[in-house]
């Protein structure tokens, strides 16, 4: 069973108490499943440390923006003009284990997608 990568609208969509985000989150847990946060997306998230983000971190592995990750996401801007570097490093990370990605960006990553076909599958939030 693939992994699960979370990008800055999954967060948010936690933190903002959705049902159906929260479902998932716990039901990946349940069943096993390591749901990662690449270290960028918590920088766009995190704005002060509430109660609430404290218990989603608690649940979530956050992933070290390693010189590696930075490279495939570089290169992957190189080919696809206009993607952003946390899109393009979301999509790196999650590529390197076959994870499926939650996202309210899904246009975006999906443009991305074409580039890091190891990505299991997009799921719009």
């Amino acid at each position: 069973m693939p992994g699960i990568t979370l990008d800055t609208g999954a967060l948010i969509a936690l933190e903002g108490a959705d049902k159906r985000m929260r479902a998932r989150l716990f039901n990946a847990r349940e069943d096993g499943q390591i749901v990662t946060v690449p270290a960028v997306v918590l920088g766009e998230w995190w704005r002060g440390g509430t109660a609430r983000q404290r218990k989603i971190l608690d649940a979530v592995e956050v992933e070290p923006t390693w010189e590696h990750l930075c490279k495939l996401a570089g290169e992957a801007i190189a080919a696809l003009p206009g993607a952003t570097v946390v899109d393009a490093i979301v999509m790196a990370s999650a590529a390197q284990r076959g994870d499926l990605v939650y996202t309210s960006d899904f246009e975006d990553l999906d443009h991305l997608h074409t580039h890091f076909r190891g990505v299991h599958k997009l799921l719009r939030i």
